[in-house]
């Protein structure tokens, strides 16, 4: 599956309901890990609504840090961490899911399956995966 398809995968799985924001980043993924779908799937079960109800990261990047960290078995973890977050941040405007959905200034910066879609290209590029 490209880098592509993984996106659109993950931001429709969002979009549809079927999972939230870092479980479906980290469900199209499942395939590139040494850990179960259902283990993802429980693992990220907690990291929706911005970790706190919108007062924090946005679960979809908190879903791509979990992969990289998982690929590169925590080599190069902080400057990995640190592309995606400026990838992101590039990308959706914001990192903390408040800003994205504008909840206090009422201007939505970015839609959730947009974000999931976001941390999944991000993730790509931090990578170099095609």
């Amino acid at each position: 599956m490209t880098i592509q398809e993984r996106a659109e995968t993950a931001a429709s799985l969002k979009a549809t309901g079927a999972c939230n924001c870092c479980q479906a980043v980290t469900k199209v993924f499942s395939d590139t890990v040494a850990v179960s779908e259902e283990d993802l799937k429980n693992l990220s079960s907690l990291f929706m609504a911005g970790m706190g109800c919108m007062e924090a990261t946005c679960g979809a990047l908190i879903g791509a840090n979990i992969i990289a960290g998982l690929q590169v078995k925590g080599n190069g973890s902080p400057k990995i961490a640190r592309e995606l977050l400026s990838k992101f941040k590039e990308k959706c405007g914001a990192t903390i899911c408040k800003e994205l959905k504008g909840s206090e200034t009422g201007k939505v910066l970015c839609e959730c399956p947009d974000c999931v879609r976001n941390a999944v290209l991000s993730l790509g590029e931090v990578l170099g995966e095609k």
